[in-house]
């Protein structure tokens, strides 16, 4: 047998024996460890671990050939650590990820102005499945639900961009509904509603229990996590602003209900939601007036003034 071909018989068997490891790795990597993302990961790391060991056994069994061409392979390799400085970059920003905590798989996080549920890391990228939002207006999905697609992003972005993650340690949100209450209506009863509703809609029993690990965690001042109602006067009408704590995963549903729930209460105490109108009086010919709702951009129109006529066979 030639050296070539017993070389040749190596790298096979070192393919087969990594196959073989990577399958093992994938049942059994981590079946000690309660925690189910740190099962991930361990899987992750015992098949990075393989590669590496594969790579090193291929280059022991081609050793020989290397002397010949090692000047070579020094320039190749430097241009090509210059033309994958990206891939270098997602490399480091994968080691940034997992040594320094920033999110694992299940959280919620904003990467590079992307927003999603991370449902993979890989030495390269992060993927995440995305949600919608209200403020963007090239999404469909109005609100921080799934639109089903699938985003993935390099972990470079964890050195380039700010990562906002809303469910590592604190899995609760701060919402805000606000409802805008006619100066005529009686903005106490709104408030007392309001108020009432947003107690029912907050979960700040278990906000407290995470904000106090929170605060054994990292030196942060004590926040509130009650609900409240803010009032804040305005040109046309009394804005009230509840402020309430609801599980980051719940929070268009809780404020779907909630508004239901508020606008039925106030409809039934007779209190009027402030809208952007106004009344306009138009005075005719015939100086009868007539009120008329128009919108608030439409322009005020007031009564032309009329020039004076004197009377007939009158003194001049």
């Amino acid at each position: 047998m030639t050296d070539t071909v017993a070389r040749l018989v190596a790298t096979a068997i070192v393919v087969v024996a990594t196959a073989i490891l990577l399958g093992l790795a994938g049942r059994f990597a981590g079946w000690w460890l309660d925690d189910p993302y740190a099962r991930y990961h361990a899987r992750k790391l015992t098949r990075y671990a393989i590669f590496l060991t594969a790579i090193v056994a291929l280059a022991v069994v081609w050793r020989s050939l290397a002397g010949n061409v090692g000047v070579i392979l020094g320039f190749a390799a430097a241009g090509i650590a210059f033309a994958m400085q990206e891939v270098i970059g997602a490399i480091a920003g994968w080691f940034n990820i997992t040594s320094g905590h920033i999110y694992r798989v299940g959280d919620r996080i904003e990467l590079d102005e992307v927003r999603g549920d991370v449902i993979d890391i890989t030495l390269l990228r992060t993927k995440m499945l995305e949600i919608g939002s209200a403020e963007d207006d090239g999404s469909w999905v109005k609100g921080r639900q799934h639109t089903g697609r699938i985003v993935a992003v390099s972990n470079k972005a964890t050195f380039t961009s700010p990562v906002y993650n809303f469910s590592a340690i604190f899995d609760f949100i701060w919402e805000e509904l606000t409802m805008p209450i006619a100066y005529r209506s009686d903005w106490h009863e709104a408030e007392r509603i309001i108020k009432e509703e947003a107690e029912r809609a907050s979960a700040s029993l278990g906000a407290r229990g995470a904000i106090s690990a929170m605060e054994r965690r990292y030196p942060i001042p004590h926040a509130e996590v009650e609900p409240r109602v803010f009032v804040r006067a305005t040109d046309n009408w009394m804005e009230l602003s509840a402020r309430f704590v609801v599980p980051v995963r719940e929070a268009r549903t809780a404020k779907d209900a909630m508004m239901r729930r508020i606008r039925e209460r106030l409809d039934d105490a007779g209190i009027e939601i402030g809208t952007e109108t106004q009344e306009v009086t138009v005075i005719s010919a015939d100086g009868n007036g007539a009120a008329a709702s128009a919108p608030s951009e439409a322009p005020h129109l007031s009564p032309t003034p009329r020039p004076h006529q004197p009377e007939q066979g009158g003194a001049p």
